[in-house]
Parts: C-alpha cells; sequence; structure tokens
C-alpha cells in the first residue's frame, strides 16, 4: 500500500510546475499526499491488526486453534490488503467527488471484494486442511461474505473520513493564514494612519523659521522629523515594543511639536519604573499624542501640558494621555473625525480582543484617553 501510494504522489508531484506546497485546484500537494500516505499506513496496519487480532479471538472461541490458523489467516489478509490497496487508491483518485458517488464506489467495491477474498479464504482452507470429503458450504460462504463486506465498507469509510479529516484541516489552515494576512494588512493600515496634517503643518512651520531667520531651529526640526519617520516605518506592525521604546518616539514626536508651539506647551511622562518593560503595540500612542495637540494645543492661545501618565492595575497595563482645555479659548470642543481615537481601538481590539480597553474622559479643564491592556513584560529581561 505504501510503494503504490508514494509513487502516486511522486507521479502527480512532477507533473505540478513552481511551488510544491501550493498545488492547483483539486489536486494535493505534495506535502499533502505525504501526510496523507502516512496516515494511511498506519491506520492500515492498525485496522488490519485488529482484523488478525478479532479472528483469531472469535475462532478460538468457536474451537480453531488460533496458533495452528495463524499462517492461514496471514496469507488470506495478505490478499485482503492488496484489495484495500485497490479501493484506497480509488478513493484518493476520487477524493474531490461527492460523497454518493465515494459510498457508491465503496459499497459495490466491498461486495466485489468479499466476494474474492471469501474465495481465497476457501483456497486457503483446502490447502492448509486437505479435507477429505468437502464441499461448497453456501451457508459458510455467504457468512464469510458478509462479515468480508462489512470490513471492506469499513475501511472505505475510514479512510473518507480519513480524507475529509486532512481537507478540513487543511481548510482551516488556509483560514488561518487569510486570517493572519488580514489582520497584520489591518494592523499595517492603522499603524501608518499618522495624521497628514502633522507633516504638512511641521513642513510648513521649517520655512517659517527659515523666513524669520531661525535656520538652526529649522534644520533640527527636519533632522528630528526625518528621524521619527524613519524609525516609525522600519517598525514591525505584528511586533510588540516595550513602553520605553514607546514613550521615547512619542517623546521625540512631542519634541518635533515643541518647536512648533514653543510659547505655548509643555509635556511630561510619568511612569512606574516596571511598566517600562511592558510589551504595547508599536505606535499605540501615536494618534493619542497627536490628538492632544491637535485639539488641545492648536487651538488654545495660552500654555497647554500634555502628561503621558502609566501604572499597573492587578493584571493590566494603564496608560492615559491628557491635555488641557480652556473652555472659551479659540475651538478647544470642536470634534474631530475622531479616526485616530479608532485607530486605537481597532488596533488593541485586534491585538487583546476583550482582555484590552479603550475610553475617552473629557471635561470642561481635560480631555484625558485611557487604554488597558494585559501585563506582559518583555521576555529578554530576566
Amino acid at each position: 500500500m505504501t510503494s503504490a501510494l508514494e509513487r502516486k504522489a511522486q507521479s502527480d508531484g512532477s507533473a505540478t510546475d513552481g511551488d510544491p506546497l501550493r498545488a492547483p485546484p483539486g489536486r494535493a500537494s505534495v506535502r499533502e499526499r505525504k501526510a496523507i500516505t502516512a496516515t494511511t499506513v498506519k491506520l492500515a496496519a492498525l485496522f488490519w491488526l485488529c482484523v488478525f487480532v478479532s479472528d483469531s479471538i472469535l475462532w478460538g472461541i468457536a474451537g480453531v486453534d488460533p496458533i495452528k490458523s495463524a499462517l492461514g489467516k496471514i496469507i488470506t489478509n495478505s490478499f485482503g490488503v492488496g484489495l484495500t490497496l485497490i479501493v484506497t487508491a480509488s478513493l484518493f483518485r476520487l477524493r474531490h467527488a461527492s460523497i454518493f458517488i465515494k459510498v457508491l464506489i465503496a459499497f459495490t467495491f466491498s461486495i466485489v471484494a468479499a466476494a474474492i477474498l471469501s474465495g481465497i479464504d476457501i483456497l486457503v482452507y483446502i490447502w492448509f486442511v486437505q479435507p477429505v470429503n468437502w464441499s461448497f458450504d453456501q451457508v459458510v460462504f455467504g457468512h464469510t461474505m458478509i462479515s468480508s463486506t462489512g470490513m471492506f465498507f469499513g475501511w472505505s469509510c475510514l479512510y473518507v473520513a480519513l480524507l475529509y479529516s486532512f481537507e478540513v484541516r487543511d481548510r482551516e489552515r488556509s483560514l488561518a493564514q487569510a486570517r493572519e494576512e488580514a489582520l497584520s494588512a489591518q494592523m499595517r493600515a492603522l499603524r501608518y494612519q499618522i495624521n497628514p496634517h502633522f507633516l504638512f503643518n511641521t513642513l510648513n512651520s521649517a520655512v517659517g523659521l527659515v523666513e524669520e531667520g531661525a535656520s538652526a531651529r529649522a534644520q533640527r526640526m527636519m533632522i528630528s522629523l526625518s528621524t521619527f519617520l524613519r524609525q516609525t516605518l522600519e517598525l514591525d506592525p505584528m511586533t510588540d515594543v516595550t513602553l520605553a521604546a514607546e514613550l521615547a518616539l512619542q517623546e521625540d514626536y512631542l519634541e518635533i511639536e515643541r518647536e512648533r508651539f514653543a510659547d505655548r506647551m509643555r509635556f511630561s511622562i510619568d511612569v512606574e519604573e516596571a511598566a517600562l518593560l511592558i510589551m504595547v503595540p508599536n505606535l499605540i500612542l501615536q494618534p493619542l499624542v497627536e490628538n492632544a495637540v491637535k485639539h488641545g494645543v492648536e487651538p488654545s492661545t495660552r500654555e497647554v501640558e500634555i502628561r503621558i501618565v502609566a501604572w499597573r492595575d492587578g493584571d493590566d497595563l494603564c496608560v492615559s494621555v491628557e491635555n488641557d482645555r480652556f473652555p472659551g479659548d479659540g475651538h478647544p470642543t470642536r470634534v474631530g473625525s475622531r479616526i485616530g481615537l479608532r485607530n486605537v481601538a481597532d488596533r488593541l481590539a485586534a491585538r487583546f480582543g476583550p482582555a484590552s480597553s479603550f475610553a475617552t474622559k473629557p471635561t470642561p479643564t481635560q480631555f484625558r484617553a485611557e487604554i488597558r491592556l494585559p501585563w506582559i513584560r518583555c521576555c529578554h529581561v530576566s
């Protein structure tokens, strides 16, 4: 059984060009065939071992010496293995056919194979026992036919179930891969959703500084911007970073913004030391900090402080981004598209599911955005 299926797998696999793991529709890959072949061999060995043992026990109960009849059973079962090989190869070739066709083939084959095996059983009996007055017994032949039909049909159903299990597993693997690719694409899209106004405003501010003669400040701003963008684009969206690394990026961003709003912006970062080593999705704080600058600093004529605070709450890490608000000063209460805030909520849901949360807590004098996610310590720290 092994060599026949392996030869079939090799002959089919040699005709498939390109990636051997990605076969055309309706054809199994080389890896799939090898897996099915290996499992079939193990299952067939167990099946026929059970047949041999059960025959020996049942005939032993009927008064036949299992030791003396062992060789005859081995010869008969060897023919049974060969007949099983035929239906196995046929079902494998028709594995993509409907279940009705498979059942019809399996049932038809079982009857034919049972008749052949019953005849072989008679010949083996005559050869070993050599009875003096032997005559064809229809009842004994019929009993053998019934048991052999059930045996072959049982194997056929077992093999069809095996094929379906591999098909289900393959579909689950493909679905899992598709979900992973979709999640990766979603995370990339969300991660790169940096507010374009930040870029435009920074460039305009640099131009303004040059026109004012503050070329040193403009140069410092452009170098900081280039460094910040390069660092963000080099990050893997599916890889978490420590909170310390995330805060370092946000501090670089805030330094750029402070060059723009030197007259009315200051920021502070207050984080528990243990929290610095906790893993977070990279750039998860970026939309929150951008939101604080856009809706807190830009419309204000007074000094605004942006505060980033992180602490441990049980098994969770809590991080908040806060900014001052001054009612009646400019347009502090304007409502934006909230794309950045949805960005954060979507990323947390995609990464941690219900184990995380995101909430905004606006008050007349303060706007606060808070995220909560599992307390996962950096694996590189002992």
